[in-house]
């Protein structure tokens, strides 16, 4: 049996004799690109689906209790309204998507030119140390506790946007073609978890203090203190666990192969991360750098220039940008668009202990409720059917019916509020759009631009993609806080919903822009040859 490696070796060395160096390494970066696409799904895909798992479920958590936790602080910091005004709830809110686009630009930029594997981490110690700060925030003379909760949500938003490209290429690095729609479904679900888990963390925390709620003087203002801090410091622990695995994870071969240009280590990893064992890295090895394909400038505007790959990063980041304007004008407002028709509105006197109680609870159950109804449902669904059905004709889809659910809710509004059974039909109809979201453009948005770009330009694509999305997200909260009580409190809702319309029936056109991915390579996607990828090998040196 030990003859059998000798065999293979002479064999091996038989083909590739009178072959220039090149296309020696180029056959071999072909072949571990075919190993990583058809390799069985195993132990260590599922390792990497819980790691970048555990951040979007942090990122989901962190960025939708404040949902729940603007109406807490409201109660604690709002003086005499006993709420925040437009600016202050816009504030706390918009904070995190700002960061959010500049985090996805900047971390998606760095991943490919320092690393995934030694940014991975990086953005999860941000959100964890401000999500840490928030529930610590205070008071001073010189200082407003708003003030300081906005700053610390825009630094969490940083790290939580740096998280959308680097759990993406990774995932999608690492997949094989066979299931690589699935894996990165599985990572983005996670958020449907997150939002669920920061609404059920909420009623705990309610239920919690609710003696200390129902006996303290209006506005109960010491104990619903206590309350939103555990909602919002509580959504660090699952990125502290997660820290340690990110922080040990490998880099991706594709990195290796593309970026750093080492086939020869490349290839080993390949076998490291596809076979039991540790990840080994022979720090002494030789090192060829191959000429290939480089990320500079010029080179950037020379693939980008060609209108076959920027119709696909105009589509990847329009779609995004108008899914985000009706998911984030929806999600962070969620209990404005609940109270404006009275669905779960407590009774009795509004300057009652009792009031604060069943409002804040009624919150919470509210969002327990469209969490459960719709969002994750349709995460869920879209992993049934993304490496099936595919990407495209799952975002066409999603788009044509939000675009009819909005029109309903807009135009039926009126009617839909006038009575009980309509207040329930709009709920229904408002799951629906949670649900067609998720199954829809909301997940495959993700997906795609993770696929769509050559590893050069992968996470910057993503980035790119992500941060317009965020734009989306922007504009849409500046947008609600300032048109939702035209005409009187919350009277604007039914014109938002027209808006939000708008917004999907353009995002049917961008979809048309790109390709479809489902059972290809990533370097078949990247619309660049791959044969003779390697043209040249100078003289192997040592790092």
């Amino acid at each position: 049996m030990a003859a059998i490696p000798d065999q293979q070796s002479s064999h091996e060395s038989y083909h590739e004799k009178g072959k220039t160096t090149a296309t020696v390494l180029d056959e071999r970066r072909r072949a571990a690109l075919a190993e990583i696409d058809n390799a069985p799904f195993s132990w260590f895909h599922v390792k990497v689906c819980l790691v970048a798992g555990v951040g979007f479920f942090t990122d989901a958590y962190d960025i939708f209790a404040i949902n729940i936790a603007a109406t807490m602080l409201g109660y604690v910091y709002g003086h005499t309204a006993n709420q925040l005004n437009t600016n202050q709830s816009l504030g706390v809110k918009v904070a995190t998507p700002v960061g959010n686009l500049v985090g996805q630009l900047l971390f998606g930029w760095l991943a490919d030119h320092v690393g995934r594997k030694r940014m991975y981490g990086v953005e999860l110690m941000v959100m964890i140390i401000a999500t840490f700060g928030q529930a610590l925030a205070g008071q001073a003379p010189a200082v407003n506790v708003l003030g300081v909760i906005i700053v610390w949500r825009f630094i969490m938003g940083v790290g939580i946007g740096g998280d959308y490209p680097l759990s993406a290429i990774i995932s999608s690095e690492f997949a094989a073609t066979h299931s690589r729609g699935r894996l990165m479904t599985a990572v983005f679900a996670s958020q449907g978890w997150g939002q669920f888990a920061s609404a059920l963390v909420g009623i705990i925390v309610v239920q919690a203090y609710k003696n200390d709620i129902l006996s303290a003087p209006f506005p109960c203002t010491v104990p619903v203190d206590y309350t939103w801090r555990l909602l919002i410091g509580l959504g660090c622990v699952p990125g502290v666990i997660a820290l340690y695995f990110r922080l040990t994870i490998p880099e991706t071969p594709r990195f290796t192969m593309d970026i750093e240009r080492n086939v020869a280590q490349a290839t080993a990893d390949v076998n490291n991360v596809l076979t039991p064992g540790k990840h080994v890295v022979d720090e002494g090895a030789p090192i060829q750098r191959v000429t290939a394909p480089k990320a500079t400038r010029s080179d950037f505007a020379a693939y980008f220039g060609q209108w076959k790959n920027m119709k696909v990063l105009i589509g990847t980041s329009y779609s995004w940008f108008a899914l985000d304007i009706a998911f984030y004008g929806l999600g962070l407002n969620s209990a404005i668009i609940l109270t404006a028709i009275n669905f779960g509105s407590p009774t009795g006197i509004k300057t009652s202990s009792l009031y604060v109680y069943q409002n804040l609870y009624n919150i919470c159950v509210g969002n327990l409720i469209l969490s459960v109804a719709g969002l994750i449902p349709g995460y869920w669904v879209s992993f049934l059917f993304i490496d099936s059905w595919g990407r495209k004709p799952i975002q066409l889809m999603g788009f044509s019916v939000l675009t009819i659910l909005f029109v309903i809710m807009g135009f039926g509004y009126d009617a839909l509020n006038a009575s009980a059974a309509g207040k329930k039909a709009f709920v229904f109809l408002y799951c629906l759009t949670n649900f067609f979201q998720n199954f829809g453009p909301n997940t495959t948005t993700f997906v795609i631009p993770g696929e769509a770009f050559p590893t050069r330009y992968r996470s910057t694509g993503h980035g790119i993609s992500a941060a317009t999305g965020k734009l989306g997200a922007i504009i849409s909260q500046v947008g609600f806080a300032q048109l939702v009580n035209i005409g009187g409190t919350n009277q604007f809702v039914k014109h938002i919903m027209e808006i939000f319309a708008l917004f999907m029936l353009t995002g049917i056109f961008s979809t048309l822009l790109i390709p479809e991915t489902k059972q290809r390579s990533l370097e078949d996607i990247s619309n660049e040859e791959q044969e003779g990828y390697i043209q040249e090998v100078p003289e192997a040196t040592r790092s």
